[in-house]
């Protein structure tokens, strides 16, 4: 992050600013006009989220995108301004905001007493200088988004995550209950930064201080382990008698083992579950590197070895893992999970090309579907969710969620599935497979081949 020599805060002035009274009157706008008066109710919602949000102590960010121009102050740092995310903070014991202005080579952080921050964010929303406008909470996110003709409207929805952290068995391990406002607040995390595997993959310095560079993947460290806790909590894995088991782990496409290590790590020091966890990765140089790691601090129960993921066979699996598997590698990766009775299944999926070329434009959706981008996303969309009906006919209760924010990581999206402890039927499922194909044209997928050859679906 960028520092900034000592000056006084900048007012962030609008460069056609409103009335000093305008401002002061925080979020609704007073134009007569019919649109005004809907666009002052929707920022009104908006404003009244925020506040209470933020009194209740359950404001975790406020984040700004999609900037259209107009903010003085902003312009003056440089080009590109790509969001803006506000979180509270206490400062010499008062609250204030402390915004983070992203720009694509630096960070800028400015600290405003609510004071001066409600109405700067005030005219930022009225005068349209940004387009949306996310506010979260640790189980809403809502959004106020303004179309182009500029009407605003509210939507609110679960936080990103939350319902693959809805467990109540996990509730105490996987979520925390409010927001801290400490100025540099340590987060309750389901790892230390102290833990020597950190250091020795570069997360941490040698007085076991975060690396500056490392912050995001250390949230997506401890995103992942949450998302972890929360599912190995709902499955049969934590049902007597096998909560005394030995937990095996098959971490496919491992890489530099930020996750592999770190789900290691949680399991036998902070659950105290006997596990062993298997990195495959096929790149010689990562598995070298990461078995010196595993000989330099004696882990046991802790192994790295260079496969891949259609020709690796393990003895004994209970989580399966697959992150960023590019393409029908992650339906494979799901396949070699199903044979082997995972009880866990996570994969993160990468590059979607067998369905696209099979991809036909049905009535009445054809007008949508011919622009490439949202063709793309419709191909997505499928596969991903073909994989999920897959997995439930197979027996899993499945999710597909965002694993972290697009802040953080753009390959965000998440595939989890849990064993169901009682199988139940799954015909239903499957002729909504063969529709959703019908529909669509498709002729071929991956997992869906794999099982039918298997038995495990009829051909």
């Amino acid at each position: 992050m960028t520092a900034l020599p000592e000056r006084p805060l900048p007012r962030f002035t609008m460069s056609q600013s409103p009335s000093s009274r305008d401002i002061q009157s925080a979020l609704p706008s007073d134009a007569p006009s019919d649109a005004g008066q809907a666009n002052a109710a929707a920022l009104g919602r908006f404003e009244a989220l925020l506040r209470e949000a933020a009194a209740s102590g359950r404001l975790v960010q406020l984040l700004l995108v999609a900037y259209q121009g107009g903010v003085a102050d902003i312009e003056a740092q440089g080009q590109g301004l790509q969001r803006v995310m506000a979180r509270p903070v206490l400062l010499r014991g008062q609250p204030h905001l402390s915004l983070v202005l992203r720009f694509p080579a630096k960070d800028i952080t400015r600290n405003l007493a609510l004071d001066e921050a409600w109405p700067t964010l005030g005219a930022w929303l009225r005068e349209g200088a940004f387009r949306n406008a996310h506010l979260f909470t640790p189980t809403q996110e809502v959004q106020l988004a303004f179309s182009k003709k500029g009407k605003a409207t509210v939507r609110v929805g679960k936080a990103p995550g939350s319902e693959a952290a809805a467990a109540p068995e996990a509730a105490d391990q996987a979520s925390d209950p409010a927001p801290s406002h400490a100025h540099n607040r340590d987060k309750h995390r389901l790892l230390d930064l102290s833990r020597p595997f950190l250091r020795e993959l570069g997360v941490t310095d040698a007085r076991g201080q975060l690396v500056p560079a490392m912050s995001r993947k250390w949230k997506q460290i401890n995103k992942f382990i949450e998302v972890f806790a929360a599912a190995l909590a709902r499955s049969p894995l934590a049902q007597p008698p096998r909560d005394q088991e030995p937990i095996h782990v098959v971490d496919f496409g491992s890489g530099k083992g930020y996750l592999t290590f770190a789900i290691h790590d949680w399991l036998r020091h902070t659950l105290h579950r006997e596990a062993q966890v298997t990195g495959v990765e096929l790149r010689e140089d990562l598995v070298r590197l990461c078995r010196g790691v595993i000989d330099k601090l004696h882990l046991d129960g802790m192994d790295y070895e260079q496969g891949d993921v259609r020709d690796y066979h393990p003895a004994r699996l209970n989580v399966m893992i697959a992150l960023h598997a590019c393409d029908i590698a992650t339906d494979h990766a799901i396949h070699l999970g199903l044979r082997a009775g995972a009880d866990i299944i996570l994969c993160s999926p990468c590059c979607h090309k067998e369905v696209r070329p099979q991809l036909l434009n049905p009535h009445p959706l054809r007008p949508i579907l011919q622009h490439g981008i949202h063709q793309a996303q419709e191909a997505e969309m499928l596969t991903d969710g073909l994989r999920a009906l897959l997995l439930d006919a197979a027996g899993y209760d499945t999710q597909v969620f965002e694993f972290i924010s697009l802040e953080h990581t753009n390959k965000n999206k998440m595939i989890l599935a849990v064993k169901r402890t009682q199988p139940r039927a799954n015909d239903e499922v499957v002729a909504q497979i063969r529709d959703i194909k019908a529909f669509y044209g498709l002729q071929h997928q991956c997992l869906e081949e794999l099982l039918k050859a298997d038995g495990l679906l009829p051909a």
